[in-house]
């Protein structure tokens, strides 16, 4: 047998040489570890933020897309098909382009790849027939009917909006003709139905695999940024975005499946259009945090982000001129937390009419009534994000989404763009441009 065979024999069952020899990859300890005996029927993966599982699912789904790994009982079953799923599509795209990522370094790469599409339905075809979809659970998982998979991972799986449906009623349909395998990765959401999941398939290891990843697990991580991280975060928060751990939750403003409604509405971030009416929040850095700037157009329905910015360390005439900015490009009324700042930042800006909302007023009240009427807004389906994303120099991933459900009534000092959206959602509603029901969080004041 030629060394060239003997590592291609080997690499079919060993899915880590594979990464090293073939992607020139080396997965850490602990994806090792995933990647080695993930292997049964179910498998869940709860980890915290940046463990590197995306990297991860993507060296699987290319390893098992070019050997067919499947129970060769089923291998009748024709074509290979693989799928990752997630709560959106964009989201699904994530783990999918890392996968092409890779299979693109393989030998003879432009042999391999068939076939790839973008829309509406990202799918990559190998030469051998295997073909990998990305796809959302949205609609409890109507894009997955009607389709066999032989390896499924659903990606972000504790935000599932609809787990029974989506879970029990379709994906587990999915794989039944085909003996296939479903894997469940996510950083955890307090002790949900994913929570309840880890612990049925921990307790029966015949059928599934369990496994946690600690953040400081990778050692690509800066840790500069960890310690910088894990300083900020309650106890709570670090258990569950570092150390991926299962945590009682439950303080949260805003429900999932509104999230998931106002990601679904969103029209993305446009210019100016003429005859619109727009207005702005802005909520302003204090040392560490940062300064985030969301601009809504108050014409359709629902009120669409238009326009964001996130910046950290600027001198305040640099954010004077990104407000100002901001608002020559848009117009409209102007609202920034003056807490703390008053009359100072107000009296700079006074050319623009900027209109000043204190946190501290009425002993605090003000600040719950400025959240409350963000749930409201959200409750309502009046709102809708689009998804934004950024990762700074340092390596650190930020998302808005991702802030949005870390938003909690009394752990929020660090979610400046939760606020940020609260202050324009205060104009529009103070303006009349949408009308919601009165605030029902009263026993919180």
């Amino acid at each position: 047998m030629s060394t060239s065979n003997s590592r291609w024999r080997r690499a079919v069952t060993d899915p880590v040489y594979f990464a090293r020899e073939f992607l020139d990859l080396d997965p850490h300890p602990g994806q090792q570890r995933w990647l080695t005996h993930a292997n049964r029927s179910e498998n869940l993966l709860h980890t915290g933020n940046r463990w590197g599982k995306s990297l991860a699912q993507a060296i699987k789904f290319a390893h098992r897309c070019l050997f067919q790994i499947r129970n060769p009982l089923h291998d009748r079953a024709g074509r290979y098909v693989a799928v990752n799923v997630s709560i959106t599509l964009d989201q699904a795209r994530i783990i999918f382009n890392e996968a092409v990522r890779l299979v693109r370094r393989l030998p003879s790469s432009d042999y391999l790849i068939d076939e790839l599409i973008h829309t509406p339905f990202p799918m990559l075809r190998l030469t051998n027939g295997s073909i990998l979809w990305a796809r959302s659970s949205q609609r409890r998982g109507e894009y997955l009917l009607g389709h066999d998979f032989d390896f499924v991972t659903f990606d972000e799986a504790a935000f599932e909006p609809s787990p029974e449906e989506v879970v029990e009623e379709v994906l587990a349909m999915r794989v039944v003709d085909r003996a296939g395998q479903i894997d469940y990765t996510s950083t955890p959401r307090g002790k949900n139905w994913f929570y309840r999941k880890a612990l049925r398939l921990a307790s029966n290891p015949a059928l599934g695999y369990v496994q946690r990843g600690d953040s400081r697990e990778n050692p690509h991580l800066p840790r500069e940024y960890l310690e910088r991280t894990m300083h900020r975060l309650s106890p709570q928060r670090r258990a569950q975005n570092i150390e991926g751990r299962f945590v009682d939750c439950g303080n949260e403003v805003l429900a999932e499946s509104d999230i998931q409604r106002a990601l679904s509405l969103s029209a993305g971030l446009s210019a100016p259009l003429p005859g619109h009416r727009y207005v702005h929040g802005w909520d302003l850095a204090r040392k560490r945090s940062w300064t985030v700037g969301v601009t809504l157009d108050c014409t359709v329905r629902p009120l669409q982000v238009v326009a964001f910015e996130r910046f950290q360390h600027r001198s305040w005439p640099a954010v004077f001129t990104a407000i100002r900015s901001r608002y020559a490009r848009y117009q409209g009324r102007v609202l920034i937390d003056a807490t703390g700042l008053g009359d100072v930042v107000l009296a700079e800006l006074v050319d623009i009419g900027a209109e000043g909302f204190n946190f501290g007023e009425r002993g605090g009240r003000a600040k719950n009534e400025l959240i409350a009427a963000l749930e409201q807004a959200f409750v309502a389906g009046a709102v809708a994000i689009p998804q934004v994303e950024m990762t700074i120099p340092d390596g650190e991933y930020w998302s808005l989404a991702g802030e949005l459900r870390e938003f909690t009534w009394e752990d929020n000092t660090h979610c400046d763009a939760a606020f940020a959206l609260a202050l324009a959602v205060w104009l529009a509603r103070t303006g009349h441009e949408i009308a919601l029901p009165p605030p029902f969080r009263l026993q919180r004041w």
